[in-house]
């Protein structure tokens, strides 16, 4: 029997009113912090004035495939010259920041300085960037650490970015589904070159048909914190491809853009 009216907005009410007070319970406890440097701010998941200003936000006009932000006007549809050249293995690549020096503390604070808490924000920022590569995505998949590495660092980054966008966007996403079953070096240091040759056949799907049929026709987008040159992101698509993956994006917080 459906509730009346009076009692649904009442109970709407009580929701929004306890949410509330559940806000403000929580700034007094854990006064609200800038994301990136730690200073003062008015709510909970923002930045201050100082540190917002100095991100550079991707917008368009960019690349239909990499995404990578062009410095002039172009039509919709446009490639740049390296997507033409060697169109990657992913379909379409999107990303919210620049990676650069405003955005470097940000990213380097969640990713080892345990300032996990920054991931429900960085979901929202996600859905926005990633709105057009969300639209018809059956699962979220966040490029998997080493269990060593895991083990070490504690938790996977890509993992929260991926579960809070889950959360954010009611598109399921599932941790375990692809496995870095080889451990590899840091990319650090390495060119494009070498990062492909650090990560050729170190991505693998988990064994057993169900993993199979998750990924089997499925439109599926990767989550990541930073692209660099995108050789891990290419070599996890093409193990989903080659599973029969319909289509792979890739969604990354902070992308670097050379000039």
């Amino acid at each position: 029997m459906q509730a009346p009216a009076p009692l649904v907005t009442s109970l709407a009410g009580l929701g929004r009113a306890a949410a509330g007070a559940a806000t403000l319970l929580l700034d007094a406890l854990l006064p609200p912090r800038c994301l990136c440097c730690g200073e003062a701010v008015d709510r909970q998941g923002g930045l201050c004035a100082a540190c917002w200003t100095k991100l550079t936000f991707i917008a368009p006009p960019l690349c239909a495939c990499c995404g990578v932000p062009f410095e002039y006007e172009a039509q919709q549809g446009a490639l740049c010259g390296a997507c033409i050249a060697a169109p990657p293995r992913f379909a379409r690549a999107r990303a919210v920041l620049v990676y650069d020096d405003g955005s470097r503390p940000l990213v380097l604070g969640f990713k080892h300085g345990d300032r996990i808490h920054a991931a429900k924000s960085y979901g929202i920022w996600l859905a926005r960037a990633g709105k057009e590569l969300l639209e018809d995505a059956d699962r979220l998949l966040p490029v998997p650490l080493h269990r060593a590495r895991l083990f070490r660092r504690r938790y996977n980054q890509a993992a929260l970015l991926a579960q809070a966008l889950s959360r954010h966007s009611g598109i399921p996403t599932t941790p375990d589904l692809l496995q870095r079953w080889r451990s590899t070096p840091t990319q650090g240091g390495l060119d494009r070159q070498g990062r492909q040759r650090n990560v050729k056949g170190a991505f693998r799907l988990r064994p057993g048909q169900a993993a199979a049929d998750q990924v089997t026709g499925r439109r599926l987008v990767l989550v990541d914190d930073v692209m660099t040159t995108g050789a891990t992101l290419a070599e996890c698509a093409r193990v989903l491809l080659r599973a029969g993956a319909a289509r792979v994006d890739v969604l990354t917080l902070a992308r670097v853009v050379q000039r």
